[in-house]
């Protein structure tokens, strides 16, 4: 091997690992989000820690996406239910054109506060290796839990992971018999 193309290899080698240190991977299960700019949809924009001081369900999707244009209209029904006020929905499109996720949301009659994804930053951090996905967060910011795959969030199964996720039985029972 030539010195010229080993000191190419070498040059090579060293931008992938810059590249691999500088993107942004995943965070854990139990970590915290990092901020991120939110690019609303269907209303303002947003910093995603503006979401802090309350549990968040965050629901990532595509227009695309048949299973996760199926599952949206059971986060509306969740999001209209007396328990959704101690916490808030949201959900991160991930589509590459604006217009065709807004053309979606608007004959969805989405209410649900829906931003669009940018450069695969909201993407790679909540893992949203396939869709749809969902992600619950504590109100620090902390992931809590993933779902991956369309459920119905309004039935008895989904209710009772979002209420243990959140402590929402803990917290209704510490509002009815304060100390």
């Amino acid at each position: 091997m030539s010195a010229s193309l080993r000191s190419l290899l070498a040059v090579l080698a060293t931008c992938a690992a810059a590249a691999a240190l500088a993107a942004p991977a995943m965070v854990a299960t139990g970590e915290p989000l990092r901020d991120a700019r939110l690019d609303g949809l269907n209303g303002p924009a947003r910093q995603l820690s503006s979401y802090r001081g309350r549990p968040l369900l965050i629901n990532v999707w595509a227009s695309w996406c048949g299973p996760c244009r199926a599952e949206m209209s059971s986060l509306e029904r969740l999001a209209w239910r007396d328990e959704a006020r101690r916490f808030a929905i949201i959900g991160i499109s991930t589509d590459d054109y604006r217009d065709r996720a807004r053309d979606w949301l608007r004959s969805s009659n989405a209410t649900i506060s829906q931003y669009l994804d940018h450069e695969l930053e909201l993407e790679t951090m909540l893992g949203a290796s396939r869709l749809p996905l969902t992600v619950l967060v504590d109100e620090r910011g902390v992931v809590l839990e993933r779902v991956y795959g369309a459920r119905e969030w309004d039935d008895a199964q989904s209710l009772a992971l979002i209420r243990r996720a959140f402590r929402l039985d803990a917290a209704a029972a510490r509002q009815a018999h304060p100390r």
